[in-house]
Order: structure tokens, then sequence, then C-alpha cells
């Protein structure tokens, strides 16, 4: 509740957005089942929540996955599936949550490449000045090391919380570094730029910590201090925000829900009825022989070439970008295969006439 209302009181219009929670939309967790069948379990070994854990057992003699949970252990893929399902471009993040990125297009990839291309590859966005935002102690900023700044809350509390940022012990007067200051990072997450460089000279000059913390607490509170009103009035009515994330779960769905059916009938999850159905416009389009791009895990890029039932017929070798192995694609559908046989391989029981004949089909569609 307190995180909607945040979003909400810093501006965000939910006529503009799609503001849901994820737990209203069953398709995500429906979509994480999807996503489990085509994840490495190296890849999830790789996170870092649960690597943090097995160093904490074993730093306690302990074994190492004492008190993981599968909850704990699966969680990136569950973060994939909320990412991917709206096939979003871009997914706005601190640089700790990039490794969740990339564990999203692992799987969208890993997905595409056996069920055709479904899914976008996200890439994260990463605003350098916020990139990183450190707590008051200095540590990552989170609510698990209960050191975060509670923007919202009463103006003596924020100011308290301030107070307690950690500091060094160079005294009034002296020179002050900005690189490693927390206090610094977080008045530069809402400073602009001239703000900040003034405080950056502030530092040079001696600046006590004392009138450093007012000046954060100043500089945070202008901000916020308009935003407090919206905040409590939707903390106090709990249905006005109910009504606002149940009318974003609405949209959400109606996303959602046609994804899920397309995402269900490629992995074969479809009624038998449809089995049997005769020939038509559809039939005859997916009969088409077809190339399928994608990325392997060591960062190389492939492709190869399935007839209409999925047969492989022709897999490449590897390539350090897409834009060459797409070159090599447009030149064999071209000229077919001749000239081009150190980029591939024929697959067994595969002769290059049924290649050259799939290539044909191509050209002629």
């Amino acid at each position: 509740m307190e995180i909607a209302a945040c979003w909400l009181a810093a501006g965000l219009d939910p006529e503009q957005v799609t503001f849901y929670r994820q737990s209203d939309i069953p398709q995500i967790p429906e979509l994480t089942w999807l996503l489990t069948c085509v994840t490495g379990k190296g890849l999830l070994n790789r996170a870092h929540a649960y690597k943090a854990s097995v160093d904490k057992n074993l730093a306690a003699g302990a074994d190492a996955d004492a008190d993981v949970t599968a909850g704990l252990f699966m969680y990136p893929v569950l973060m994939a599936a909320d990412i991917i399902m709206f096939n979003a471009h871009k997914i706005p993040v601190g640089r700790d949550q990039i490794q969740h990125i990339e564990m999203a297009r692992d799987m969208a990839a890993s997905f595409n490449h056996l069920y055709g291309e479904h899914f976008v590859l996200p890439e994260a966005a990463v605003d350098d000045s916020v990139a990183l935002l450190p707590g008051l102690d200095g540590r990552k900023m989170s609510k698990s090391y209960d050191n975060v700044i509670p923007l919202f809350a009463p103006r003596a509390e924020m100011r308290k919380q301030i107070a307690a940022i950690v500091t060094d012990s160079r005294a009034p007067g002296e020179p002050k570094a900005v690189e490693g200051s927390p206090l610094f990072q977080i008045y530069q997450a809402f400073a602009a730029a001239e703000e900040t460089q003034a405080l950056r000279r502030a530092y040079a000059e001696g600046i006590g910590w004392g009138d450093a913390k007012q000046l954060l607490f100043e500089r945070i509170d202008r901000e916020i201090a308009p935003m407090r009103e919206r905040y409590q009035h939707l903390v106090d009515h709990p249905a006005e925000l109910e009504a606002i994330l149940q009318a974003g779960a609405h949209k959400a769905r109606a996303l959602a829900q046609p994804a899920m059916a397309r995402l269900r009938d490629a992995v074969g999850l479809r009624h038998l009825a449809s089995r049997n159905q005769g020939p038509g416009p559809a039939a005859a389009k997916a009969a088409l022989p077809s190339f399928k791009q994608y990325r392997e895990t060591d960062g190389q890029h492939y492709f190869k070439l399935v007839d209409g039932a999925g047969r492989l017929l022709l897999q490449s070798t590897a390539f350090s970008s897409p834009r060459e192995a797409g070159q090599v694609v447009a030149r064999l559908k071209q000229s077919g295969i001749a000239g081009l046989e150190r980029h591939l391989q024929t697959a067994p029981g595969v002769s290059e006439a049924d290649v050259a004949q799939a290539l044909h089909g191509l050209s002629g569609n």
C-alpha cells in the first residue's frame, strides 16, 4: 500500500500508464512456470541473492543451502516473467538490478530459440547519477538493511533519519571528499546539476557535516513536501487506492490474457480440437520453412533453418554480431548455399537438396 501510494503521490498518472500489482495478474506466475522449463539451474546459481545466502551459510559453517527456499532460488524467474510478459524494451533500474535484466534476456532468448520470436529482449536503462543509491549506513539503500530515508514520514522523523547518515571524522573547515560520501550521493539524486556543483564546492571548502545534512534535509523536503498530502490521503483511504490498483490490473490482464494464450499454443498446451483442423491459409503459412536467429550463453550469435514441421535443416557457426548472422541469412535467401559452406553445417540426415528446396520455398514467398 505504501509503495503504491508513493508512486501516485510522486505524480504517476494511472490514466497514462498501466499501474498494477503483480499478484493481481495470474498470467505472470503461469509464464514463470513456462520460463522455468527453459532456464538452466546454472544461471540461477549465479543470482546475487542466492549467492549471498550461500556465502552467509558457508561463513556460519552450515550447509550451503540451509534455509534457502525454492521461492528464493526461483525469484529471478518470477522477475523475468514480470519484465517480459508485456514485451518492455527499456527497464529503468539501479546498477545492482542489472543482473535481473540480463537474466530476463537470457530466459526470453532461450524461449524464443525453442518456440519462435515471442519476446522482446529487454535492456536495462540506468541513470548514472542514481545507479546505486547508498543508505544511511553507506551500504546499498534497502529496507532489508533498515537504512532508508522515509520520504513521506513527518518532517521531524525525516530530519532525524538524515542526521543519522554515516560520515567521517573530518571537522568543519577540513576539505571533504564527495567520492564515497552517502550524503553527497543522496543529495545528487534530488538536486539539479548547479545545486550539486555548489555542494561539491562546499565540500572542498570544508562545510561541516551538520550543515551539509541540513542542506540535504531542506532539499529533500522542498521536493517531497507537496506530495505528502496526496500520500497521506491515499494511505488513509485504502479503498480508493485499491480501486486504482484494480483498474490497472484490469488493463494489464487485457494484455496478458491473449499473450498467454499465444504462449500456451506455442509450447503445445492446446485444445485437442485444434489439432485436426483442415488445411487453410494459417496452416499453409505454418508449413513454410523459416530462419531463426538467436544468441547463446557464450555471447555469440547463431541462426538455424528449420522446415515447416520444425525439423532442423541447417545450423550456422558462431558470429560476433546479429548483423553478421543476418547478412549470411540474406545471402542464403538470395543466392543459395554456394560459397557459404564455412559458415554452415547441415543436420544429420539432411542433404543439400533438402536445404535447397527449403530455400526455394522461402524465396518463392
